[in-house]
């Protein structure tokens, strides 16, 4: 598995957590790292996601709610929603990755701990999401 990979999937479970308990962030990263062995770029990749999404969840949510026609943020699946927030602060706020990577993994991420049918639902959230998003789908946007 990647490095980005397991950085998403730690990200999703951290945040899913943080979804049902709202401690402290320094406190719940300190006991969530406790017993991991994580590689530091694994580590520092998934701290940026887990600060980005935090830093603007009320954006995201936002922004899924405006994507998600007809769908409260709050009654969505866990791992979806979290799943998306991932994606979409990558598309929004990481231009060396390229969207369309993004929600692959976002889709593949959901499939794996939710449901075949949530990797449906992600990818169609985030493929209408991907129509605003200012830059190429396909290429990184950083220098």
């Amino acid at each position: 598995m990647g490095i980005r990979r397991q950085a998403r999937e730690w990200a999703l479970q951290f945040l899913f957590q943080r979804d049902y308990n709202e401690e402290e962030l320094s406190e719940q990263l300190e006991m969530f790292w406790r017993g991991k062995k994580p590689a530091p770029r694994a580590q520092s990749f998934t701290e940026e996601l887990i600060h980005g999404v935090e830093r603007h969840r009320k954006k995201l949510d936002e922004l899924i709610s405006k994507y998600a026609e007809h769908w409260d943020v709050k009654r969505m699946g866990g791992v979806d929603r979290n799943a998306m927030r991932i994606a979409l602060y990558e598309m929004l706020n990481c231009p060396d990755i390229p969207p369309v990577v993004s929600i692959d993994e976002a889709v593949e991420i959901a499939k794996m701990y939710s449901s075949y049918e949530s990797g449906k639902f992600v990818n169609g959230v985030l493929d209408r999401a991907l129509r605003d998003v200012q830059r190429p789908a396909r290429t990184s946007g950083g220098t």
